[in-house]
């Protein structure tokens, strides 16, 4: 675990790295990687992680297992010490998606009516711009895998980034204009900061006090996004909330109870170890675009391996 939960690599100063079983050389990603970890090496079936801003979704991906994040409040994270409590939400990995499903049978609550099932696909085309691999080579290959299921549509295809914009008023004041980058990217990338920005300002009101006290030692990346929180001004918080309930109203209205959103998890393969050195902020600003998504509007999130071959390349 890294520290905080703040970490994205999963290495960690002070009790080492986890090996990715995967792709030993390169990082199992973070923050909950060693739950990440002992399930890709088939020590256990299945372990469970916190996820704020992608702690659970990031290391599934980058160990090539199945992770899933529950939406934001549907399991009590009673006993967690909160990170952000407008992003904490548990989750869990597995190999097998039998076990992923039953660990889920587990701990979600019991409807009171029947699940309705999924029946639409929606592929957010312009959210695989942000990622190594094209919508053109992973379309094709879960289209495949759902012909032999019954019951699907015809997948639709959908700009996410032009869809939040018009349906996510409050955060056309944080969009930055661009000749360089289409309406949508500016709204996703914007969306990505006010997650960043909310995420800090809970952290500090959290742990502030803790930290100034205390001055804990950490890695330096860690301590770079420490700094940042505890350097976090009051300025646009009661609109940064309302970013995040226009948001998931809006992604209610486009899924409603049997559509699926089809997005990449993380925009690349996972960097090689001791990549605190190489990891860039261009690295970073792609993965929160994606993450973001599912992080403000508190929906869960699955991720499965498409293309694993491109763990080993």
């Amino acid at each position: 675990m890294d520290e905080f939960s703040l970490g994205f690599t999963g290495e960690n100063m002070h009790y080492g790295t986890p090996a990715n079983p995967e792709v030993p050389t390169q990082i199992p990603g973070g923050s909950s990687s060693g739950s990440a970890v002992v399930v890709a090496a088939q020590i256990v079936d299945f372990a469970i992680g916190t996820d704020s801003l992608g702690c659970v979704r990031i290391p599934a991906s980058f160990c090539g297992i199945l992770g899933f994040k529950a939406s934001h409040g549907v399991i009590s994270c009673d006993g967690v010490l909160s990170n952000s409590q407008s992003f904490d939400t548990i989750g869990w990995f597995a190999r097998d998606p039998s076990i992923l499903h039953r660990v889920g049978s587990m701990l979600l609550p019991v409807l009171p009516t029947e699940r309705r099932r999924m029946r639409r696909l929606i592929f957010a085309d312009d959210c695989f711009q942000f990622s190594r691999v094209s919508s053109q080579r992973t379309i094709p290959v879960i289209n495949r895998a759902i012909e032999s299921q019954s019951g699907y549509q015809q997948p639709q295809l959908v700009n996410i980034g032009k869809f939040i914009a018009s349906n996510v008023p409050s955060l056309k004041g944080f969009c930055e204009k661009s000749l360089n980058s289409p309406h949508g990217v500016s709204t996703l990338k914007a969306l990505s900061r006010v997650m960043i920005s909310l995420q800090r300002y809970e952290f500090k009101t959290n742990h502030g006090e803790w930290i100034k006290t205390i001055k804990p030692r950490s890695a330096p990346d860690i301590s770079e996004r420490v700094f940042a929180a505890i350097n976090t001004t009051h300025e646009n918080i009661k609109t940064f909330y309302k970013v995040r309930t226009e948001l998931r109203a809006a992604l209610h209205s486009l899924l409603k109870d049997d559509g699926i959103l089809v997005i990449p998890t993380v925009p690349d393969v996972p960097l090689k170890l001791e990549s605190k050195k190489n990891l860039t902020s261009e690295f970073q600003d792609r993965a929160f675009v994606l993450l973001s998504i599912a992080g403000m509007s508190g929906c869960c999130q699955g991720n499965m391996m498409v293309l694993q071959s491109l763990l080993h390349l």
